[in-house]
């Protein structure tokens, strides 16, 4: 977005000169266009819509101000935003009163920033003095659009903290659910906790909005890889997963390898699990991504299904738009998904 299309402000970079008499506007124009700064030359009549356009700097004769001039620009200093502060410059004729003028133009314009040149003035010292309140301008817009981005981030923060409360009041219901006693509970409560601090962590260290998956997965399986042989493989392409995508996924994982630690193919010596994904495309690009656990017990498809089971069925199928495939083969359990990528990655992955 231009600063002439932010919030009706201009870009602050040239000057407005209000001189009616003799050649001063032309002269000054011309002065300041030779040295690539852009000027505009106004009258009383079209004064306020000039001044609208956000100037960066105005140039002023002390014989232009008469009082339709002076509250026009008084009702543009009014109505400034508090970051805004235009340098008004006046020139004055030498036998012109600079102690009357300024008084009478700090009573109108209160506060305001004025500086007096006496005429002639050298065209040297006049431009400097211009550029020099041009910079003062840019500092100032500099000042605004800092101020504005901490303020964006003030609001992002809070609807960031609300979402992870919101979620982490879920996991606690999800885990208050399945839990058969107190220290299940604040077992499991922990686990999960770790695994969406785990995520929020890779999300900071991207640097951005988006993570991905395959830190995801690191964040989560990495404890399990950590022995001279690792127990865990995770092979697949370079995906970016979005920070609400990577949030679930990494909760779900969560849940994958604490079964597996408790019941699968981690709970033996010998126990493996493969996590890969690929990606493919027909219309549209499709991520399918399997869990393949090997190694650890005969595997019996329970009786009952677990809450654990049923938060990653809910959850896997509002992200990818699929069910997933969860099957308990005696050799280890095996699990996939498969949906397509928009679902879960805002940027194109190659």
């Amino acid at each position: 977005m231009s600063d002439t299309e932010h919030n009706g402000v201009g870009t602050l970079d040239w000057v407005l000169i209000l001189a009616p008499y003799r050649k001063d506007a032309s002269y000054t124009a011309s002065l300041l266009q030779e040295r690539g700064v852009r000027a505009k030359a106004a009258s009383t009549a079209d004064l306020g819509n000039l001044l609208a356009e956000s100037p960066g700097v105005l140039v002023v004769t002390h014989e232009a101000l008469d009082p339709a001039a002076i509250a026009t620009i008084a009702s543009f200093l009014q109505h400034q935003p508090n970051w805004s502060e235009i340098p008004i410059i006046v020139l004055l004729d030498r036998a012109a009163s600079q102690v009357r003028i300024q008084a009478a133009l700090n009573a109108a314009w209160p506060r305001s920033r004025q500086i007096f040149y006496q005429r002639p003035v050298a065209a040297l010292e006049l431009i400097s003095g211009i550029q020099s309140a041009l910079l003062t301008r840019a500092r100032q817009r500099d000042v605004r659009d800092y101020l504005e981005r901490e303020t964006e981030l003030r609001h992002e923060l809070n609807h960031r903290v609300k979402n992870i409360l919101a979620t982490v009041v879920s996991i606690f219901e999800m885990t208050r659910r399945g839990a058969t006693s107190a220290d299940g509970l604040a077992e499991d409560f922990k686990g999960r906790l770790r695994a969406l601090s785990n995520v929020h962590s890779a999300v900071f260290a991207a640097g951005g909005e988006t993570v991905p998956l395959m830190d995801v997965a690191n964040s989560i399986l990495a404890p399990y890889s950590s022995d001279r042989q690792s127990r865990v493989i995770i092979e697949g392409p370079e995906v970016l997963l979005s920070r609400e995508a990577g949030t679930t996924l990494a909760l779900c994982l969560h849940e994958l390898a604490t079964n597996a630690i408790k019941y699968g193919g981690l709970s033996q010596p010998e126990g493996r699990i493969r996590l890969e994904w690929k990606i493919t495309s027909s219309s549209e690009p499709a991520l399918t991504l399997t869990w393949i656990e090997s190694g650890g017990p005969l595997v019996i498809d329970p009786s009952r299904v677990g809450y654990g089971t049923r938060y990653m069925r809910a959850a896997l199928t509002g992200l990818f738009g699929e069910p997933p495939d969860l099957i308990f083969a005696p050799d280890g359990l095996r699990f996939s998904v498969r949906g397509l990528l928009s679902r879960l990655s805002p940027e194109p992955t190659d």
